[in-house]
């Protein structure tokens, strides 16, 4: 694990984004732990997570041209990383950003920002089913432009529900485009793991892994 990846458990931990317990999610699937991007809802926290999102975009040095944000959670997450890309990195990255609802007046359409053109990176918060990606992807391509990966903060590393396949895989082999993540489960336990504070947390998290995980029954 990086040092930033590091960082960014403790940030998202001692910010409560991250939590351990028992939570049902929209799968129907108990949860032993639960990730919130909505926890950032302060200047600060926003600031500290653009800044996680631009490291780990100059950390695995993929092309690109500009960035993507899909409504509603990509908004905020799009926009603090261009902002940390410029002011710790020199890079002054165009950004753009879609409305769920079309415009029917003054500019009108769907997009806000820069125009789509060249090799885009999505932003995003967490996959599911993907839903996001595939209508950002569909945007993006319409618009003559060319979608090269999508960045999330935390990939479950999970089948998505009712199949047997990896739903950030998923998302990979429909678009032909890499999913990355700041963080994935198998950081989350290896941290856990060298954290004696959260090591009672350890085998909840392995039996999840285990019981959903790619390739588990």
């Amino acid at each position: 694990m990086k040092q930033y990846q590091r960082e960014f458990l403790d940030f998202i931990i001692d910010r409560g984004a991250l939590r351990f317990g028992e939570y049902a999610l929209k799968s129907g699937r108990i949860s032993p732990y639960f990730f919130n991007a909505g926890s950032f809802n302060s200047g600060s926290t926003l600031k500290k997570l653009g800044e996680f999102y631009a490291r780990a975009i100059v950390n695995w040095e993929q092309p690109f041209d500009m960035l993507f944000g899909p409504a509603y959670k990509g908004i905020p997450l799009v926009s603090a990383t261009t902002i940390a890309l410029t002011q710790h990195n020199g890079l002054d990255v165009p950004f753009a950003f879609n409305r769920k609802e079309v415009k029917d007046h003054g500019e009108g359409g769907t997009l806000v920002g820069a125009a789509l053109q060249g090799r885009v990176i999505i932003i995003d918060d967490v996959i599911s089913a993907g839903l996001s990606v595939d209508s950002s992807v569909a945007l993006i391509r319409e618009a003559g432009a060319e979608p090269v990966a999508v960045l999330i903060a935390l990939d479950r590393e999970e089948r998505a529900a009712g199949s047997a396949h990896h739903a950030t895989q998923a998302v990979q082999d429909r678009h032909h485009i890499p999913v990355h993540a700041i963080v994935t489960l198998t950081n989350m336990i290896d941290y856990l793991h060298s954290r004696a504070e959260y090591a009672k947390h350890l085998d909840a998290v392995r039996l999840y892994q285990r019981q959903y995980g790619v390739g588990n029954d």
